[in-house]
């Protein structure tokens, strides 16, 4: 795949992302316009070594905020309800106080 190609992969998956983590909160989801002007101000950027740290970073944001964000609503003067999406909800691996040594 040529770099025009994944930078426009890279945009979609932002967007989507973008859309899952912030649903229902319109002023996050105004973070589109953010990803938008990221893209337009480099656009004209020629260096493949530049564009190629650029896409790893823009990757990078993309897996931190679906893998590390999550939805608070506010429903009282102190309390903040928490919303998870599903993907981010894994299955608990219990503690174990006395671990056992792998001989």
């Amino acid at each position: 795949m040529g770099q025009p190609a994944k930078v426009l992969q890279l945009f979609r998956t932002l967007h989507r992302t973008r859309q899952q983590v912030f649903k229902n909160d319109k002023r996050a989801l105004e973070a589109r316009v953010k990803i938008n002007e990221e893209f337009k101000k480099h656009k004209s950027e020629a260096s493949p070594e530049k564009i190629k740290e650029m896409l790893k970073m823009g990757s990078d944001v993309e897996l931190l905020l679906r893998t590390s964000v999550i939805q608070g609503i506010h429903t009282d003067h102190n309390t903040l309800k928490l919303v998870p999406r599903k993907d981010l909800l894994t299955e608990n691996v219990p503690y174990c106080d006395a671990p056992i040594q792998k001989q």
